[in-house]
């Protein structure tokens, strides 16, 4: 009689793990869709908590500014402390309009609201902080847009206070729209960002119910944010890289690399102008990077794109609403992604220069955790600091 064991073969165990799995794509996708949603709530609430801070805080902060290098210094500080170079350079519109900030002071203001915008890709990227090989990636996709916006500055901000390019430009094409009477219909509200203000809305009605508004309620709103955003994004990395496992990506990254980056940057425009936040647009690119969907090399066309999306909203906007000073800097904000653009991107030697210094950098900060902290507290907060107080 055969032995049953032979007959039958092994018995092997069910792994959990692996039936765990086994999740149809479609559910997987919805799940995504879920986790976005989740991620954008997050940043949401990471807005209401600086919100929450005191009004009128950062219109105060950036009329006090009396030099262009202090005010560089003050446009990022500003717009980490809100987390969107959208708020930033709204403020900075209006304060132009009313009279209150001058123009040359303004111009690097709306330069530093680039930089400072980029904090939020790297705080997104710390929450694969543990798994090395999808951090290394998601790590590179976040600084790779802050190496771009300062070397953007770099170039442009010595050209405009020598010659005045941007500020003269912005001048004579305000002339002309205001001349036109040009008067487009006010653009309306992003959708996307109606539906994630409903949960974010029900939680401060919540929350102010039991407690004043006030510094004690904005940190809790941020830890929130920051824990939601954290765990959104460590699940959509999962998510994505099971989702993708049957070479999607190949196709993603054959279509998106093709006309030398150019579909990537009109994807970044036009996904910007969608959501009116090129926060959201370049902090939902690192878990797709850190999962492999996309190569940081067709990420940062993206990126590229998103920096000149971001600034058609409050460029609409200003045309119909604002004094011509307001559509001056708005103009300003625009020409400068622009010329970021046309100086770095044509040529390939220059355009690599982010994507090298990234990866590079990232390498070192898989090997060495605290130079990531010190990297975020030393750009982002420390060097804006000492500049502010520093310059005068």
């Amino acid at each position: 009689m055969p032995d049953r064991k032979t007959q039958l073969g092994p018995v092997v165990p069910l792994d959990p793990a692996e039936s765990h799995r086994q999740v149809p794509p479609f559910a997987r996708g919805l799940l995504v869709l879920l986790l976005l949603y989740l991620f954008l709530v997050g940043v949401a609430l990471l807005e209401s908590g600086i919100g929450a801070m005191g009004e009128g805080f950062q219109a105060a902060f950036l009329s006090s500014v009396t030099h262009p290098i202090s005010g560089l210094f003050a446009g990022i500080l500003a717009t980490v402390l809100v987390q969107s170079s959208s708020v930033s350079t709204a403020t900075i519109v209006g304060l132009v309009g009313a009279g209150t900030l001058p123009l040359p002071l303004a111009i690097p203001m709306v330069m530093g609201a680039n930089i400072g915008t980029t904090v939020t890709n790297t705080l997104a990227s710390l929450g694969s902080i543990r798994r090395s090989e999808e951090f290394q990636r998601g790590f590179s996709a976040a600084i790779v847009h802050d190496f771009f916006n300062l070397i953007a500055v770099a170039i442009l901000l010595p050209l405009e206070l020598l010659t005045g390019f941007l500020s003269r430009s912005a001048v004579w094409l305000t002339e002309i729209l205001r001349g036109a009477d040009f008067d487009p219909a006010a653009p309306g509200r992003s959708p996307i960002r109606q539906a994630v203000r409903v949960p974010v809305g029900m939680i401060e009605d919540g929350i102010g119910g039991l407690i004043p508004l006030g510094p004690v309620v904005g940190l809790i709103f941020l830890g929130m944010g920051l824990a939601l955003i954290f765990l959104a994004l460590g699940f959509i990395t999962k998510n994505m890289r099971q989702l993708v496992a049957g070479g999607v990506e190949r196709v993603m990254n054959q279509l998106i690399g093709r006309g030398g980056g150019s579909v990537g940057i009109l994807v970044g425009i036009l996904v910007t102008v969608a959501v009116q936040s090129s926060t959201i647009t370049t902090s939902i690119l690192v878990p797709l990077v850190a999962a492999g969907v996309l190569k940081l090399r067709n990420a940062y066309p993206i990126t590229v794109g998103a920096n000149v999306g971001t600034t058609i909203t409050a460029l609409l906007a200003s045309l119909a609403v604002l004094r011509p000073e307001g559509l001056t800097i708005a103009l300003v904000h625009t020409l400068f992604n622009l010329s970021a653009l046309a100086v770095i991107f044509p040529i390939p030697a220059i355009r690599m220069i982010p994507v090298r210094m990234a990866e590079r950098m990232s390498k070192i900060a898989t090997r060495h955790h605290v130079l990531v902290f010190g990297y975020v507290v030393g750009i982002f907060l420390v060097l804006p600091l000492a500049g502010i107080f520093l310059i005068r």
